[in-house]
């Protein structure tokens, strides 16, 4: 029989191992520090996570990240899985469902998860335990050497430097979309040296910036003054975040669909989207 509990003082070598069970039939693999670089940023609290244990052994788990989010305190549902031979019976939602009256005791007032369009089993099962739809979301995953930007020299006064999140009161104001979980300021802080922000200036003025993570090859955030746009900036900041990239592709995560700017400016560097996911919150 199954016994769910929370992940408080389990050991993160177990955590791993059920993950990389859980995930071995995906596209992308994480290895440990991998999994590690993401939990953090995803703000993976282990006492509000849950899972289902068999003997020793997890058999089904959801990694909660706590935070704040559009004002809310918030769970983020950072990776739910389910090893092979343990699916189909419904362990996720007895998870979900456990981890409810832990979550209110510790005043998080909703939960949010993402999850692939195409997955309509899952999209199903959120609907049916009370997840509405907030967003969707395309996501980019490119090889390096497929990229082909579009050539664009910026203007000779421009320059580019790396510059520190202190910028991030002007910088949000370039954004046309609110950064989902993963890609927002709180998630950069949770371990700021893990990325590298890169801003283009002319004279002392910021006219753009980009956020990325080398070890996951993750543009986390790109964005350009309104009144600096088609000048090349985006452009000549993703090929100076890619020359710190330690993986052989980089990926875009989570751009609102709504946002043509972001869409256009990504499919006219050659990048098409890989797929759709849909951000869905449920209330608590």
């Amino acid at each position: 029989m199954e016994l769910i509990k929370s992940l408080k003082g389990i050991s993160f070598d177990l955590i791993f191992e059920s993950f990389k069970e859980a995930f071995m039939d995906y596209e992308v693999q994480v290895n440990k520090e991998e999994l590690q670089t993401m939990l953090i940023r995803r703000g993976f609290n282990p006492e509000l996570s849950f899972a289902a244990f068999k003997d020793s052994r997890i058999i089904s788990f959801t990694l909660n990240g706590i935070g704040v989010f559009n004002g809310k305190k918030t769970a983020y549902d950072t990776g739910s899985g389910t090893l092979k031979e343990y699916r189909g019976q419904g362990l996720a939602t007895e998870i979900f469902k456990y981890s409810i009256p832990f979550l209110k005791e510790a005043e998080v007032s909703q939960y949010l998860l993402e999850v692939l369009q195409h997955n309509k089993k899952a999209v199903s099962v959120y609907k049916k335990i009370g997840f509405e739809i907030s967003r969707e979301f395309n996501y980019y995953v490119l090889k390096n050497e497929e990229y082909r930007p579009i050539k664009k020299i910026m203007q000779p006064d421009y320059r580019i430097e790396q510059i520190s999140k202190t910028e991030s009161e002007s910088m949000i104001k370039f954004c046309d979309f609110n950064p989902s979980w993963q890609n927002s300021f709180d998630a950069i802080d949770r371990n700021p040296g893990d990325f590298i922000i890169n801003g283009v200036f002319k004279e002392h003025k910021l006219l753009g910036y980009c956020v990325f993570e080398p070890v996951s090859g993750d543009v986390t955030q790109i964005a350009v003054d309104k009144e600096y746009r088609r000048k090349g900036i985006a452009t000549n900041l993703i090929n100076e975040a890619l020359k710190y990239n330690k993986r052989d592709s980089f990926k875009i995560l989570n751009t609102d669909t709504n946002c043509k700017s972001i869409t256009k400016f990504i499919e006219a560097n050659s990048i098409i989207p890989n797929g759709r996911q849909f951000e869905m919150i449920k209330q608590l």
